[in-house]
């Protein structure tokens, strides 16, 4: 293996932990490889496809990763190949024919290619020397991006054996892990976990509130040193007013999904050439794409998950130099995160009153929209998710039957689940301890040195660049003297019931009060512990309980000790323009108070159609019937009523208006976009 190391990959030494995965995949070994992004999983499966002969399937979600590997292997002498959406038929059979024939050494595909009819057949026509299934998180339901396509794997493995198979993911907590050995049917296969302590990562997060980010964001990329960087931002709007912003001072980009695909291409293609400095981009930029000198990664909106949020920092510093990683957030983005919640996984009580309709006997879709105690996007998450789970089945005429009543309790478990990823993502922000400690042990990286690293936010304040802090205000001061003495004389009080009982505090805000506890731990005057109870109904309710220290028993003037985040940090705030108040329709007055999430929610009635724009939706609707019948696919899976109602309202006339189509992301775009248009243009013209 040193040979090959040196011979076709050019490399003069393994990394940590290569070389014993390696081995293992080698000897014929099942292997659950997960190791952080930029720890060279994809030599893990490469090296040893190579050594063991044959082609190296490699089942990827990621069309950009594809395209970026296959090149690279091409550079390198291999023969590599792929096959997803975005590429045209005969290439298509000309690849299955090159892999049929033993030409290739590496053959990558999209998991969707295992829906189409006859596909896998082929696949097992030749058996490959080695199955590699990258971002196997997806596969889990626990996952931060799991994909129901992704289940179809389960089926068909066993028709690739004797193959091993490796199973490689930069995010999976220990239940994931179990989960993905589980429906991958891997049985005793080695578990390799490493290498998520980077040692070259700065990790600052700051509360900041959303006006002032921006200020943030320009004084953070002034020093040269700190890019290129990669800026995430919550929405797609954020993500061109930030790129907007920073273009005026540096050369900067927004990249997000429903940008037209020739221009996120070529963004992408700037930035990993140089020609931009700083990338502003939702979740969608980013994975699989290897720019070693990333400087900077800037989040301006709180994470959903802690996997999402590793991976997606993991994109600094890849070369191993010195990089600063900053969250920017506030208590308003938690609520942002809360209302995605309720839309993408409606309450179980809303399923069970749409799964009890069905008691009767088959019901035809319509006819449970309109029954549905609520709006259209609900109601086609509530038939995804009771499809997911297995309650119903959906045919291709649109009739839904009822399957099974134990949807309920993976369901349920899954929707406590997500909301466990947003706490888990709050008490990161809230944590006293090393940040890259709180990272590593959420991982369960059993190697690890459970050292502090020495540099982030809470281990050292000098590194800080955004976060400014301050002095106590005299209130606060009392504040803490109050609850100094009320520990002394009960040591493990409940933080909120000091709140509630102590009269100095009250005069604070709650967050304000939360501040001050948080003040007095990092300073050494107090310790916080996790409890919880159960209420009578069965919640299970989390509350932090706060003690004293040595230090902060002994301590006479907490206050002096204690140093609390600057508002603001230390930035102007951004001026306010006044607007004009316009009359709201009922439906956005319902709507007032929400948190305006810069996407565009549309209204649950569509305006009355034309007869021309009836016949369009007709045609669609019976295009996607075929569609799904042809792949044997429930049709709401091909394209929900809500994108076939955004078609017909935007008639779109080419790809790049396609791909502004709520609904229609690159996908979707390049599988069925020529087919859609078609249908498009023979109507409307």
């Amino acid at each position: 293996m040193q040979d090959l190391l040196r011979r076709r990959f050019g490399h003069e030494r393994f990394r940590p932990h290569q070389e014993e995965v390696c081995r293992q995949v080698v000897s014929g070994r099942d292997v659950l490889l997960v190791m952080p992004t930029g720890a060279g999983k994809s030599l893990c499966y490469q090296l040893p496809g190579i050594a063991r002969g044959g082609t190296t399937l490699v089942i990827s979600p990621l069309i950009a990763l594809m395209e970026d590997q296959t090149e690279k292997l091409r550079q390198q002498g291999f023969r590599a190949e792929r096959i997803h959406s975005g590429r045209d038929r005969l290439d298509s059979r000309r690849v299955c024919k090159e892999y049929l024939n033993g030409e290739l050494d590496f053959l990558y595909i999209a998991p969707e290619r295992l829906a189409v009819r006859g596909f896998p057949e082929l696949l097992a026509r030749r058996t490959p020397g080695l199955v590699a299934i990258d971002e196997a998180h997806c596969i889990s339901m626990w996952g931060h991006d799991f994909r129901p396509e992704y289940r179809r794997l389960r089926e068909r493995v066993p028709t690739l054996r004797p193959a091993p198979v490796i199973a490689l993911t930069a995010t999976a907590t220990n239940r994931v892990q179990r989960d993905i050995v589980e429906q991958l049917g891997l049985g005793d296969c080695e578990h390799s976990i490493h290498g998520f302590r980077r040692d070259n990562l700065q990790i600052e997060l700051v509360e900041l509130i959303p006006s002032l980010r921006i200020p943030a964001l320009q004084r953070l990329l002034q020093d040269d040193a700190r890019r290129p960087a990669i800026v995430y931002a919550p929405t797609r709007k954020a993500s061109e007013e930030q790129a907007a912003a920073l273009a005026a001072e540096f050369r900067a980009a927004a990249y997000h999904a429903g940008m037209p695909t020739e221009d996120r291409d070529l963004a992408q293609a700037a930035f990993l050439q140089g020609q931009l400095e700083v990338i502003v981009a939702t979740i969608a930029f980013g994975m699989g794409i290897d720019k070693p000198d990333v400087r900077t990664v800037v989040h301006t909106g709180l994470p959903g998950s802690i996997e999402g949020y590793y991976q997606e920092i993991g994109r600094a510093g890849r070369d191993g130099l010195p990089s600063k990683v900053v969250l920017l957030y506030s208590w308003f983005d938690r609520k942002t995160h809360e209302f995605f919640l309720g839309r993408d996984y409606p309450e179980p009580s809303k399923l069970k009153a749409l799964f009890g309709m069905l008691s009767q006997g088959p019901v035809p879709l319509g006819g449970l929209s309109n029954a549905f105690a609520g709006d259209s996007l609900q109601f086609e998450k509530a038939i995804e998710k009771l499809w997911v789970h297995g309650g119903i089945s959906v045919d291709a005429d649109e009739t839904v039957s009822m399957v099974s009543a134990d949807w309920i309790r993976s369901y349920t478990v899954q929707r406590d689940y997500k909301l466990w990823q947003i706490d888990r993502v709050t008490e990161f922000t809230r944590s006293q301890e090393c940040r890259m400690l709180d990272l590593v042990r959420h991982f369960g990286d059993v190697g690890d040195s459970r050292q502090p690293c020495g540099q982030c936010d809470n281990c050292d304040r000098g590194t800080c660049i955004v976060k400014r802090f301050r002095e106590p205000t005299a209130l606060e001061a009392r504040v803490l003297k109050d609850v100094q003495k009320a520990l002394r004389m009960h040591d493990m009080q409940s933080v909120g019931k000091l709140y509630r009982t102590l009269p100095e505090s009250q005069k604070l805000e709650r967050q304000p009060y939360e501040r001050l506890v948080d003040g007095m731990v990092q300073a050494g005057l107090g310790r916080v512990v996790e409890d919880s109870f159960t209420t009578s109904d069965g919640r299970h309710i989390q509350f932090r309980r706060l003690g004293l220290t040595h230090l902060g028993r002994s301590e006479q003037s907490p206050a002096s000790l204690v140093k609390l985040p600057a508002e603001g940090a230390g930035l102007a705030p951004a001026k306010r323009k006044r607007k004009a108040r316009k009359s709201r329709s009922p439906r956005k007055a319902r709507r007032a108070g929400q948190p305006d999430h810069g996407t565009q929610l549309e209204l649950d009635g569509m305006p009355p159609r034309s007869q021309a724009d009836e016949v369009l939706h007709s045609a669609l609707t019976a295009w996607r019937k075929s569609e799904a019948k042809r792949v044997r696919r429930a049709p709401f899976l091909i394209l929900t009523n809500r994108t076939i109602n955004s078609l017909v309202a935007s008639k779109p006339r080419s790809q790049d208006d396609l791909a502004q189509v709520s609904g229609i992301g690159p996908i979707k775009s390049r599988t069925y976009g020529s087919k859609l248009l078609q249908i498009i243009r023979s109507v409307a013209d």
